[in-house]
């Protein structure tokens, strides 16, 4: 999905496994992302990243710079310092593929099917007028 300042906004799922202490760890370690970790995705394109959690399943929303692509700037990320390839590795053992996830995919791009937007047009076929009661009924 494009926005009109030429980002793009990815939305993505994964699930977490199925172990309470995991999560917790999970959610610590993102509280304080390690500072190349940040400054990687910064430089690869990644503009905002949020990641939220409804029990073990995980969504995140993020918006890149407009030439942002998922698996080359992301190959770039990991390659980009050891620290960043550690931070990845760890992450994985936490995660597991959610419903639906292709083989060996994790991060699984989700479909949208709603968007709503201040000022967006009405839909065809309105005028944006109110109807008139038809005589006779």
């Amino acid at each position: 999905m494009s926005s009109p300042s030429n980002t793009t906004r990815h939305v993505m799922t994964l699930d977490l496994k199925d172990d309470p202490r995991g999560i917790a760890a999970y959610r610590r370690h993102h509280r304080r992302i390690w500072p190349e970790v940040r400054d990687s995705l910064r430089r690869v394109g990644v503009l905002r990243m949020d990641i939220y959690r409804l029990e073990r399943r995980l969504v995140m929303v993020m918006d890149t710079k407009k030439g942002f692509d998922l698996k080359r700037s992301f190959a770039a990320h990991v390659a980009s310092h050891p620290r960043c390839a550690e931070w990845e590795e760890l992450m994985k053992t936490f995660q597991q593929a959610p419903p639906g996830a292709r083989p060996g995919q994790l991060w699984t791009p989700m479909e949208g099917i709603f968007h709503l937007e201040r000022g967006s047009r009405k839909p065809r076929g309105t005028r944006g007028r109110r109807s008139r009661p038809r005589r006779g009924r």
